[in-house]
C-alpha cells in the first residue's frame, strides 16, 4: 500500500491543485466515488458536479467541468475542462449565468439542438452556486 494519496486536479489552462491528500470525492458519471490511499487502479469520466478532497483534515471543494479521472494505488490524476475552488467562485457572476440559462430553458422545446447545451450551462451554474455556498 502506498504510504499517501497525491491529487493532480489539471485544466487545459493550468494545474489547479498538486499535492498529498487523505483521500478524494470525484462526481464520476456513473454516479460519485471516493478514492483512499491503496485504491485499485481505475479509469472514469467525470461529470459536471463537486469535488472534494480532504487535506490535513480539512476539506476543500472544486466545482469541476467534464474531463477524466485515472486512480493509482498513489495518485489521482483529474483531467477537467474547468476547476473552480469553492471560495474563488463569483457568485454574482454564477446567479447571473444561471438566471440567463434558466431564461433560455423557458423559451426553448426540447427538442431543439441547442436544449442540452443550455441544459449543461444551467447544471454548472447551478453546481457552482452549490460548491461555493459550501464555503
Amino acid at each position: 500500500m502506498a504510504d499517501e494519496l497525491t491529487l493532480e486536479i489539471v485544466t487545459p489552462e493550468r494545474m489547479s491543485f498538486a499535492g498529498a491528500v487523505e483521500e478524494v470525492t470525484i462526481p464520476g458519471t456513473e454516479g460519485e466515488f471516493g478514492v483512499l490511499r491503496g485504491h485499485a487502479s481505475l479509469l472514469s469520466s467525470v461529470d459536471v458536479g463537486e469535488l472534494s478532497f480532504t487535506r490535513d483534515h480539512k476539506k476543500t471543494r472544486y466545482a469541476v467541468n467534464t474531463g477524466y479521472a485515472e486512480v493509482t494505488a498513489s495518485k489521482v490524476t483529474v483531467l477537467v475542462e474547468t476547476a473552480e475552488r469553492s471560495d474563488m467562485i463569483d457568485l454574482e457572476r454564477a446567479r447571473q449565468a444561471k438566471e440567463r440559462a434558466e431564461e433560455k430553458m423557458a423559451k426553448i422545446p426540447k427538442e431543439d439542438a441547442d436544449f442540452e447545451k443550455i441544459r449543461l450551462a444551467l447544471l454548472r451554474a447551478v453546481t457552482r452556486l452549490n460548491v461555493a455556498g459550501k464555503n
